[in-house]
């Protein structure tokens, strides 16, 4: 069986990230094709058998500016040659869904999100007025072009149950959920008791993470709050900051998991397609305070492995923190909660959904 991966664009390192790693363990030898490849800022990519972009890669200092991509991701996908391959495996939150693929190859859709700007969350990208009617033009003919590529994959599969049911409302189509890998017995090791009082995020700083609502709610409580991450909101976050806010920026994994197993508990106050810092972060015995929205739904159970909070406002999240003191969540059952979003679950599912599907066809 000759198999291919498919990704959106190769220039940074997430969650999706990883999922294309745990896809490779099952596919060694699959190539990865993709929009554009910054092998620079990649080196994670550096272990599949070959990257294969499109012509967009020619263009020059396009591969780190995706923003200015969005209208020619339709052709550029559309222009890759999958002829010879039995199975190809997309994983995306935009464009890369809309391959074009021959029979007898079947086309195996891992769907992040319907492309969040162009559906879940266009009042957010485009809340500008200004922006919100120069774009239409261009929003309107992604629309049309994203709905039809989310009829060319034979089967897709959701990450959560929220974006199960955005692949209803917005493209019509059923899907099945297999939730994403997270490496739980790295996170549980040496799991920790006795925790220390300061609360913690990991998250890019970018406006949809929500990150300032969190530094104004940890202003008015002045508890302490770590925030691992970078990103384009940085400098104005740290203005906005208080002295009992740190910013580590970038940390390894090995470090990231140390503040996990330290912390008071894990805030995300953002929607999360999924969220896999909140299921690492309870593999770490830590207890999660959520927005109760998106990922965290399957991830958290309430009163049991975190606390929601129903607005996202600072004084939603400072009512919630005030109860939380009040709660004495057991670390170990919290740990043992992340298991079923282990990579070897994630295998076994994917595998064997790969081996069903494609003998159907």
């Amino acid at each position: 069986m000759k198999v291919a991966l498919v990704y959106d664009r190769v220039n940074k390192w997430g969650g999706a990230e990883r999922d294309l790693l745990a896809l490779h363990e099952l596919f060694p030898d699959a190539p990865l094709f993709t929009s554009v490849y910054d092998s620079k800022k990649t080196p994670w990519a550096n272990v599949f058998p070959k990257v294969i972009p499109t012509f967009l890669q020619k263009i020059p200092l396009l591969s780190n500016k995706h923003e200015y991509l969005g209208t020619f991701m339709p052709l550029a996908f559309e222009s890759l040659d999958f002829s010879g391959f039995d199975i190809v495996i997309s994983v995306t939150s935009e464009a890369a869904k809309g391959i074009i693929v021959r029979p007898p190859t079947v086309h195996i859709c891992y769907l992040l999100t319907p492309t969040r700007y162009l559906w879940s969350h266009y009042e957010t990208y485009f809340k500008e007025p200004v922006l919100k009617i120069v774009g239409k033009p261009v929003v309107t003919y992604l629309r049309i072009w994203d709905r039809i590529a989310a009829q060319r994959p034979d089967i897709i599969i959701a990450q959560s149950k929220a974006v199960e049911q955005r692949v209803k409302k917005y493209y019509g189509r059923t899907s099945k959920i297999i939730y994403p890998p997270a490496n739980i017995e790295y996170f549980s090791k040496g799991l920790k008791e006795e925790r220390e009082n300061f609360f913690l995020m990991v998250s890019r700083l970018v406006p949809y993470k929500k990150v300032d609502l969190a530094i104004e709610a940890f202003n008015t409580l002045a508890l302490p709050l770590c925030i691992v991450g970078v990103g384009s909101e940085e400098k104005r976050l740290k203005r906005a900051a208080h002295g009992n806010i740190k910013f580590l920026g970038e940390l390894t994994d090995a470090k990231i998991a140390d503040y996990y197993k330290r912390c008071a508990a894990f805030v995300m106050p953002q929607e999360e397609d999924f969220g896999l810092s909140a299921v690492e972060a309870q593999a770490a015995g830590a207890p999660v305070i959520a927005y109760r929205a998106g990922g965290a739904l399957d991830i958290v159970a309430e009163d049991k492995s975190g606390l929601f909070f129903n607005s996202q406002s600072p004084e939603a999240l400072v009512r919630v923190v005030n109860k939380f003191k009040k709660y004495k969540f057991n670390h170990k059952i919290i740990s043992r909660s992340a298991e079923r979003f282990s990579k070897e679950r994630f295998r076994k599912e994917f595998s064997k959904l790969v081996q069903k599907t494609y003998g159907r066809f």
